[in-house]
């Protein structure tokens, strides 16, 4: 099933990376549930939202045709690996990527960063909007819940992974044994990742909110000192002080009011549909719903019913 998603896609236009099995496989009341996942290369942040898009409606009908059920809920049984939506983001200008000069981020990168770290409250409300999300963001489970950053650590809400920086040819070729003699590495591949969205996300909106956030890092001259402060090292549960991640879609909503402003501002989000989002959110009625169903597993397979189909 996923060989032919992959088919249909890349016939679609899609630019897909690859694909692979992840480590959610387990048996649940009978049934037999599978992980995988799809990574799409780079490309400018309209398309990259009309992809994942697209690629859902792929995914689905081809299941569909083989029997199969689809679902892109966040947390399916407690205590098993939720599905997170992550986000490979860099910054091009002219071709280059301003991320890197080939070892370590640039200033550049970190002021992006920062932006997405003084924005991740509020970019919840787009990227995490329905209950079953805050099911997944809780501590020790590869999902993040407090606002921090780190290299290659699966702990904290923005990793930056492995960019092919400062290395010699043999990574390379024992990655990629089939390729040709190659000059020196390129350093287009180093990116940032946001790892707290999830399945349920409004793409176009979220994406919409992570350029907006992106741009406040690149123009507000206190990004790179906001980023550096946040930087950690090991599990970010165990630091104490760090900001957290909302803990249901009220708190989300109103992190997305006390920021509104930088939403709405050179006309990106209109007030409405911020208006429209926040109240969306408000009425799920959530507030202290993950701190009451944690111990009734009755309660809990109800709210994974309820969000099983969505995104």
């Amino acid at each position: 099933m996923r060989v032919e998603s992959l088919a249909h896609l890349t016939r679609m236009g899609c630019s897909v990376k690859y694909a692979h099995a992840e480590v959610g496989n387990f048996i649940a009341d009978g049934l037999q549930m599978v992980q995988q996942e799809i990574e799409f290369l780079p490309t400018d942040v309209t398309r990259a939202a009309d992809e994942m898009a697209l690629a859902k409606w792929v995914v689905r009908r081809v299941a569909h045709s083989h029997g199969i059920e689809v679902s892109f809920s966040p947390k399916i049984v407690v205590g098993q690996a939720g599905s997170g939506m992550h986000f490979h983001t860099r910054l091009m200008k002219d071709g280059v990527n301003q991320f890197s000069e080939g070892s370590g981020l640039t200033d550049v990168a970190r002021r992006v960063v920062g932006g997405y770290l003084s924005h991740a409250a509020s970019l919840t409300a787009f990227g995490n909007p329905v209950p079953t999300s805050f099911l997944r963001l809780v501590p020790h489970q590869e999902a993040p819940t407090a606002i921090c950053w780190g290299d290659r650590n699966r702990s904290v809400l923005v990793r930056v992974p492995l960019g092919w920086q400062n290395l010699d040819d043999r990574m390379f070729r024992d990655a990629n044994p089939q390729e040709g003699p190659v000059g020196e590495l390129p350093n287009d591949s180093q990116t940032v990742e946001l790892r707290s969205p999830d399945g349920a996300a409004n793409i176009h909106l979220l994406l919409a909110g992570l350029t907006v956030a992106a741009r406040i890092g690149l123009s507000d001259p206190s990004m790179l000192d906001y980023a550096m402060a946040r930087y950690v090292s090991g599990d970010a549960s165990r630091h104490e002080g760090l900001d957290q991640l909302p803990s249901s879609c009220a708190e989300a909503a109103r992190r997305l009011l006390d920021q509104r402003a930088d939403y709405e501002a050179l006309g990106v989000f209109p007030p409405g549909l911020i208006d429209a989002w926040a109240g969306q959110l408000f009425a799920l009625e959530d507030e202290n719903l993950r701190e009451e169903i944690a111990a009734d597993r009755v309660l809990v397979e109800d709210l994974v019913a309820r969000y099983f189909h969505i995104g």
